[in-house]
């Protein structure tokens, strides 16, 4: 029976998941909703179990159906990713790559990766666009981008592909001037909430209604990060950056370093990925990048821990805040 269940079956069963509704995700995959309702139905009579309670206004997904709504999305990225491999072996190279990279992707990085691609395709123009949170995805969902490098989002985008490349280091800073700064030890979450936090905004509606690490209701909200790590450095807040950004900060004297109460010891990452859409994956050209991207980003972790860990005797690094303005 197992044999009969379809990739259309999963996609649908997983976009009424997300979505909340049969409604919802016919919208979503253009769709009619009895279509969605039948494809749901069928792949239940293939696992022999019910994914949704239908009792309601709006069916709520059974207990199997949250066991197995994982089971299904690792299946459909492992489907998508074959799809993209296999096309991008068979195509031609592409005329121009369009990437989207969030800016908090170690700028070491990139320009490694778009050096070696200059020299491996000197005929295709590359074109590079810095973005925030949900910009990212949103250049690569509307097709201004074939290829996004993406942080972690409180949201889920299942019509992209994720490849991981590495985790960036986040540390929360201030001024040395600024009351927190002053604060010897590890500063209660209180106290945090006293003071402005510098926030990284979505100018996309991606992550609308959602906030992480957002722990001051005093926030100024800024869309760029060189203009957040210029308010940091002049006194006007406190806020989480990427290490690699802030570590000659930090040993400079110019930021300091903010504990926080209660957080574990190590270093909270936030993890890039590769992305694009499955139904457009990279050619030839894209593919190379991508892989350039994973090998010099094996180097840089070790890298930014020699130069700066060691250096700063730092222990810990917090702060991801996706927010909307």
């Amino acid at each position: 029976m197992l044999d009969g269940v379809s990739f259309d079956q999963l996609r649908c069963f997983i976009t009424a998941a997300e979505e909340g509704s049969f409604s919802a995700a016919a919208r979503r995959l253009n769709r009619a909703q009895s279509v969605i309702s039948q494809t749901i139905a069928g792949l239940e009579a293939h696992l022999g179990v019910a994914l949704f309670e239908r009792s309601g206004r709006y069916p709520v997904l059974t207990e199997a159906g949250r066991l197995l709504l994982a089971d299904a999305r690792a299946v459909a990225n492992t489907l998508n990713a074959l799809k993209a491999r296999a096309k991008s072996m068979s195509s031609g190279v592409e005329p121009e790559l369009s990437v989207a990279i969030d800016v908090m992707f170690p700028m070491a990085v990139l320009t490694r990766a778009a050096a070696s691609f200059g020299e491996r395709f000197p005929a295709t123009p590359l074109r590079i666009y810095v973005e925030a949170l949900g910009g990212v995805a949103k250049a690569v969902l509307d097709g201004q981008c074939q290829l996004g490098v993406i942080g972690t989002l409180p949201l889920s985008v299942p019509e992209l592909v994720s490849e991981r490349l590495l985790g960036v280091k986040i540390v929360f800073v201030a001024a040395p001037t600024h009351p927190l700064a002053q604060i010897a030890g590890p500063v209660p979450e209180c106290e945090l909430a006293r003071h402005v936090q510098l926030v990284l905004t979505d100018r996309t509606e991606l992550s609308h209604g959602r906030e992480f690490r957002v722990m001051s209701p005093r926030n100024w909200r800024l869309a760029d990060l060189g203009a957040k790590h210029a308010f940091l450095l002049a006194g006007l807040g406190w806020g989480g950056m990427p290490l690699a950004m802030v570590a000659r900060d930090i040993a400079e004297g110019a930021l300091s370093e903010i504990r926080v109460e209660d957080e574990p010891d190590g270093r909270e990452i936030m993890p890039m990925s590769a992305a694009y859409r499955a139904d457009t994956p990279p050619g030839p050209a894209g593919r190379w990048f991508v892989e350039q991207l994973k090998l010099f980003a094996a180097e840089e972790p070790a890298n930014i821990l020699l130069k700066t860990g060691k250096q700063l005797g730092m222990v810990g690094a917090v702060g991801i805040e996706p927010t909307t303005s």
